[in-house]
């Protein structure tokens, strides 16, 4: 039987493993705090050279990319996340049952109050060292070195858990409760190591004991990462101008409530995809410590070297589009939910539904019946004022003497200006690259999601996909 591969086969596997890291870069120096976002060069192909390409991106050459310093201090945040998972209470959840074992793995959940002692650590930093607090100023001096360590570290781990993934007894049930993902064992190397081979993949330490490394990666470094970077950026922003501004403070807040609420949550992932179905390799490994922390924190990124000022009707409207979002997002899953554990309850006791030849029910009102994944688009839509606050983006950066410098909108940054100019615009690419591809993400999620529900209710989903006819937007898609 020929293998299932999703992601565009072991060729598309192969395409993310390299492009996603060089899209990284490709971010970090064509929108720069050096000459612009983005880099002038880009805006005028015609009198494009290298090496003015390089002046305008600060580029460090290929031994600056790297810092075996930087490595080590990357490597030290986290094994204090991992210290922090040992020592500090934790709620010990069970997943859900094992698709060969038939019964559940125990995770140890504390991902809130570990983050919360990291931003403790930040907030008492911040109050005795102000801007200049270690914390900030390294990750603005060191944010290329850094992305590098992360990217270097979570290819370690994909290697590593690869490799261990061939000592799974494949005589099932094992003593070890150790499983290969269904889709993760195709006998393609490239593709296996990008999807994940094994299931469930653990490591026992001294001291630390057992711990599980796709829900310890998923929901700690990187997450919280995001955040300390977003603060970084403040900080940098108010290092430039001596201020900071309502947009930066809006996205870094809203930011924050994602990550927070998703950790404080963080039972909750027992039932995702990551958790039940994909194996762990360098697709979550290398979008959990380095796609999301350096991506998810390009606005503010950007808002540290050119400042948007929203007005307390800009933060009005984007808070507005934030709460429409996190409401249909809320409400969708509590009424899931609720069905779920208590159809006799009135407020989901009237709603109709499907009956599968498998006993379960598929709601077909309420939420559930305007879109098969409504909760994806409230999910998208809460996601959106994370790039909304960056305006119509991109900026130049000009020697102090340019024709731009008394412009409205100009900015000065150590004697140089700062002004939209002829940028103004093709800094989108970057500062809404996030709503895009997350918009990209939830769809192909959604695409999975039908596959494994059309193989588990056979010709009932074909009976709900009539009922219920959108993907994830009602009346669009």
């Amino acid at each position: 039987m020929a293998p299932h591969y999703e992601f565009g086969g072991p060729l598309g596997a192969a395409g993310i493993v390299v492009g996603l890291p060089l899209l990284l870069y490709t971010f970090a120096f064509a929108c720069n705090d050096v000459s612009g976002c983005p880099a002038p060069s880009l805006l005028d192909p015609s009198s494009f050279s290298l090496e003015k390409f390089k002046s305008e991106v600060g580029w460090p050459g290929f031994g600056g990319l790297h810092s075996w310093e930087v490595t080590g201090v990357t490597l030290g945040y986290h094994f204090f996340s991992l210290l922090l998972w040992k020592i500090l209470p934790a709620e010990e959840v069970l997943g859900t049952k094992l698709v060969q074992h038939g019964r559940p793995l125990k995770y140890r959940m504390n991902a809130f109050s570990a983050t919360l002692v990291h931003l403790a650590i930040a907030a008492v930093g911040t109050y005795l060292k102000g801007a200049d607090f270690i914390v900030w100023t390294y990750i603005a001096d060191n944010y290329v070195q850094l992305l590098t360590a992360n990217v270097l570290i979570s290819t370690v781990l994909a290697i590593f858990v690869y490799v261990k993934s061939f000592s799974v007894d494949t005589k099932y049930p094992n003593k070890d409760m150790r499983e290969l993902a269904a889709g993760g064992h195709t006998g393609n190397l490239i593709y296996d190591f990008y999807i994940g081979r094994e299931l469930n993949p653990r490591v026992t330490l001294p001291f630390f004991g057992e711990i599980d490394l796709k829900t310890f990666n998923e929901m700690r470094q990187g997450l919280t990462g995001w955040i300390i970077m977003d603060l970084a950026f403040i900080a940098k922003q108010y290092r430039n101008y001596g201020y900071v501004s309502d947009s930066i403070v809006f996205v870094t807040a809203f930011q924050a409530f994602y990550v927070l609420d998703g950790q404080y949550l963080e039972a909750g992932i027992m039932t995702m995809m990551d958790i039940t179905t994909d194996g762990f390799g360098f697709m979550l490994s290398f979008g959990d410590l380095a796609w999301v922390p350096f991506l998810y924190s390009t606005q503010t990124r950007y808002l540290s070297t050119y400042p948007v000022h929203l007005g307390w009707g800009g933060v009005a409207a984007a808070s507005a589009v934030f709460a429409t979002g996190l409401f249909i997002f809320r409400s969708a899953n509590s009424q899931k939910s609720l069905f779920r554990s208590n159809p006799s309850d009135p407020k989901v006791a009237n709603l109709s539904y499907l009956q599968t030849k498998r006993g379960t029910k598929l709601l077909t009102a309420g939420w559930w019946g305007k879109s098969r994944h409504i909760n994806y688009f409230g999910d998208w839509l809460q996601a959106s004022p994370f790039s909304l606050p960056t305006g119509i983006s991109g900026y130049t950066i000009l020697s102090a003497g340019s024709t731009v410098a008394t412009a409205h909108a100009a900015k000065m940054l150590d004697g140089r200006v700062v002004a939209q100019d002829q940028a103004k615009g093709w800094g989108i690419f970057f500062t809404y690259f996030y709503v895009l591809y997350f918009a990209v993400l939830l769809i192909h999620r959604e695409g999975r999601d039908d596959a494994a529900c059309a193989k588990k209710y056979g010709d009932d989903w074909n009976k709900y996909k009539k009922q219920v006819k959108y993907h994830i937007l009602p009346y669009v898609y």
